[in-house]
């Protein structure tokens, strides 16, 4: 077959319209993340929603220090950042079958970080739209520690709060 042969089946036009329709699709394309990627990435103190097979049963955590994997109903699992660092998860079904293996990559946050060092001790602050203390791994134990114990401070009155209220009767 010749190539002025080939030229009569094919329409006029039509190479544009393919053309059109492959540049329209294609910023769709790029945007969407692949199902099957073999990594997840989370910033550290921050989660993110996975969907996995339905049938998933078990999963277990290569180093729960730096993620946490829980599931959810569905199929859903939510992997929690905890420290910085790599590690894996496996997903298995009530046949100890394998279904997925994959790897998580737990990133420093994305806020705007001031770090201050004073000698060899670090304090860290979130300046989002002002500075605040952060506790961040790699912080000085003292300054880590004081602002664990405001946070925790802080969060048991609040669920002291919520606890001792009770309806008005009347």
């Amino acid at each position: 077959m010749s190539f002025s042969s080939l030229r009569k089946h094919v329409r006029p036009g039509s190479g544009w319209r393919v053309f059109v329709l492959g540049a329209l699709l294609w910023p769709m394309a790029a945007a969407a993340e692949p199902v099957t990627s073999d990594s997840i990435s989370v910033n550290v103190d921050q989660a993110k929603l996975v969907k996995l097979p339905s049938k998933v049963a078990t999963i277990v955590v290569g180093n729960p220090l730096i993620a946490d994997v829980t599931l959810q109903s569905g199929g859903v699992v939510v992997v929690t950042g905890k420290g910085y660092g790599a590690t894996n998860f496996i997903a298995m079904d009530r046949g100890g079958e394998v279904l997925v293996d994959r790897q998580i990559q737990v990133e420093g946050p994305t806020d705007q970080l001031v770090t201050v060092y004073r000698g060899v001790s670090r304090e860290t602050y979130s300046c989002m739209p002002i500075c605040q203390r952060r506790a961040t791994l790699g912080d000085g134990d003292t300054y880590f520690k004081s602002v664990m114990d405001q946070a925790s401070a802080l969060s048991g009155q609040a669920s002291g709060a919520s606890g001792t209220a009770s309806p008005k009767s009347n």
